[in-house]
């Protein structure tokens, strides 16, 4: 409460309530409103320190909402009833920059460590970076299409892209706020935009909606800059690689090596699967059953596909710490990776060809620039 007080400075609610579901049999979700949340996770979330770790930005995410959606929404967004079609493709900063805000306040509350918020941008940017679907759809047009991305398998979402406003727009609001402080000299920062643009006199819920130039001018306010070529090269791009400027700019490389971080194995156990899409290019569960594999990778190019079941590894029965341990000694075998699977009443033994053992990603400093993005993620409300 203290941080989201510093950062805005104004808060548009008269009370605000979180309703807290913790159960195992109720969908998992966040929903925001004006003066409350409807936030829902796994019964023991608040007790175990993996799945508490795994969800942790949920209830800053929905919360900022009261002021980045709620307050300030987009015009395409803000219709005044089910008769008229929403316009969705300012999401980027409806949920893009929450995302970016849920995650740095997040760090800034202490839910998150330092290394845990690195951690996740580690993630994220591996994630979208790998993403062979930039080459061909734009991240304004999963803004365009949310309505059908939402419902959609996560069979090959990498190629399709999901709604990736989400994260990619940690990745850009990111950009933007290293980019401010280094173009001001470090006097501003995007704090100032989210006290400007989502601030205002608070004291109970309103509605002031903006378009695309109205963000632009306030971003102006703060910091002038070519905000509109700013964003726009950004949604539009087809680039392969997604946008890295807030991380080496902030300090840091993305780099990988073979060892899983503390908030990679809280998802592991939150998702319940092994993850190897960055080495062999498969996520499977803790049952055997195939939830994914990279887009040509090496699972893939062996003829693996979605909604097998992993039998075996290498002639041992399949187990999660027996699947890990094999991708493990490919760096140092020459010998591919007998991989049976079943698929429906068929069995068929894949061999695939990998030799780099476990590859996850990390954040890695980079001395040769200023640690932005540990400021970033410091608490703001003792400063």
């Amino acid at each position: 409460m203290a941080e989201t007080g510093s950062l805005f400075g104004a808060r548009h609610y008269r009370s605000y309530h979180f309703l807290l579901t913790l159960s195992d049999y109720t969908v998992h979700i966040g929903i925001e409103h004006h003066e409350s949340s409807d936030d829902r996770d796994y019964e023991r979330t608040l007790i175990d320190p993996e799945l508490l770790k795994a969800d942790a930005i949920l209830l800053p995410h929905e919360m900022t909402h009261s002021w980045n959606g709620k307050y300030r929404r987009p015009s395409g967004l803000a219709t005044g009833g089910y008769d008229k079609p929403m316009q969705g493709d300012l999401l980027w900063v409806y949920e893009g920059l929450t995302n970016y805000l849920g995650e740095v306040l997040a760090a800034r509350s202490g839910i998150w460590s330092p290394a845990e918020y690195r951690d996740s941008l580690a993630m994220t940017a591996a994630q979208l970076d790998r993403e062979p679907g930039r080459a061909w759809r734009s991240l304004e047009d999963t803004a365009v299409a949310a309505q059908l991305l939402y419902e959609a398998p996560d069979e090959y979402s990498e190629y399709r892209r999901s709604v990736d406003y989400y994260p990619e727009g940690s990745l850009i609001w990111l950009d933007a706020d290293v980019l401010i402080r280094h173009l001001s000299q470090a006097s501003k920062s995007l704090n100032d935009f989210c006290r400007s643009f989502d601030g205002g006199p608070g004291g109970r819920p309103e509605l002031k909606p903006y378009n695309f130039q109205d963000l632009v001018t306030a971003l102006n306010a703060v910091q002038p800059y070519d905000w509109a070529g700013f964003f726009q090269t950004r949604l539009r791009s087809l680039e392969p690689h997604a946008p890295l400027g807030g991380i080496t700019g902030g300090g840091w490389k993305l780099v990988y090596n073979g060892t899983r971080s503390d908030l990679w194995k809280a998802f592991e156990q939150y998702d319940k699967v092994v993850d190897l899409k960055y080495s062999i290019g498969l996520r499977v569960k803790e049952n055997g059953n195939v939830v994914d594999v990279a887009f040509n990778g090496p699972a893939a190019r062996a003829g693996i596909a979605p909604n097998m079941k992993l039998i075996a590894v290498n002639g041992r029965e399949f187990d999660p710490t027996t699947l890990r341990e094999a991708v493990q000694e490919t760096a140092h075998s020459t010998t591919p990776l007998d991989l049976p699977l079943k698929t429906g009443p068929y069995y068929k033994t894949y061999r695939v060809d990998y030799y780099g053992g476990e590859q996850y990603p990390h954040l890695e400093r980079d001395e040769a620039s200023p640690d932005l993005i540990s400021l970033i993620s410091a608490p703001l409300a003792s400063r």
